[in-house]
């Protein structure tokens, strides 16, 4: 049936109005990085920012960000904030309840070969008080003064990981402890682990000789391999880096626990 021209200009008013009208849009892009979200002046810049340092730490956690070696400047307050607030807590207890979850259902074999593997830092030990120290991570890692901390034995336990450890031990798993730390600073680590409140460890494996040098994701691999070697099945993997988790050898389910403080390969 043919359109009258009074039909067609009706038709062609409904096609360009009929979009804008039913079908608001529901994510707003903003043309530019570093566009206020808000025109309120500071409070609208300081929730920038937030959403900036949100999305990279979203892709720290992710592993989609590469090697870095420190926080942007402008997410100092923000990983401050985060770091030592509710929310990095609450997100690890989230990683150990998934954790402790899998355990459960594994069907430990009761003998001793169902094993759980550990990182140290920023894992079970809180490395926090050196970092509030040195910028949250926004100054290069210094390797001098970090040692030094370790010698004092002072990190705190982070208490999602020490409750999950305890939990694993009382469900029958071996505990093997494979940290990035080197041997020399072996006393200084089992005086650590012991103040936190950590017990009864299988193996504390520190990098020799041999390891040092090798990518963190290679030296872990291979110690994971030499404890399959022994007999032994690693039923779950726990640690802060995507190096702790990845490689060979790997564990039947790994748990990554959030750190935007540092970034190790």
């Amino acid at each position: 049936m043919a359109l009258t021209q009074w039909g067609v200009v009706l038709l062609l008013t409904i096609v360009a109005v009929e979009p804008a009208s039913s079908v608001p849009s529901i994510i707003q892009i903003t043309p530019e990085k570093g566009t206020v979200l808000a025109n309120d002046g500071a409070s609208g810049s300081r929730r920038s920012v937030d959403l900036y340092c949100e999305s990279w730490r979203f892709t720290v956690e992710t592993n989609d960000a590469g090697l870095w070696t420190r926080i942007p400047g402008r997410c100092v307050d923000f990983v401050k904030d985060y770091i030592t607030g509710e929310r990095y807590l609450a997100e690890s207890e989230a990683v150990a309840d998934n954790a402790l979850a899998h355990a459960k259902v594994v069907g430990v074999s009761g003998n001793g070969k169902d094993a759980w593997v550990f990182d140290i830092d920023e894992t079970l030990l809180s490395n926090v008080p050196y970092y509030a120290a040195h910028g949250f991570g926004a100054e290069i890692f210094d390797e001098l003064s970090f040692n030094n901390w370790v010698d004092l034995a002072e990190a705190p336990a982070l208490l999602a990981s020490l409750r999950l450890y305890k939990n694993l031990q009382e469900l029958g798993f071996t505990i093997f402890l494979l940290t990035g730390r080197s041997e020399f600073q072996r006393n200084a680590t089992v005086r650590n682990l012991q103040y936190a409140g950590y017990s009864n460890w299988e193996r504390l494996i520190l990098r020799g000789d041999a390891d040092q040098g090798k990518p963190a994701s290679i030296y872990k691999s291979e110690k994971r391999k030499e404890i399959e070697d022994e007999g032994y099945i690693i039923r779950g993997n726990s640690g802060d880096q995507w190096s702790d988790l990845m490689g060979f050898a790997v564990a039947q389910r790994s748990f990554k626990l959030p750190n935007p403080l540092y970034y190790i390969a």
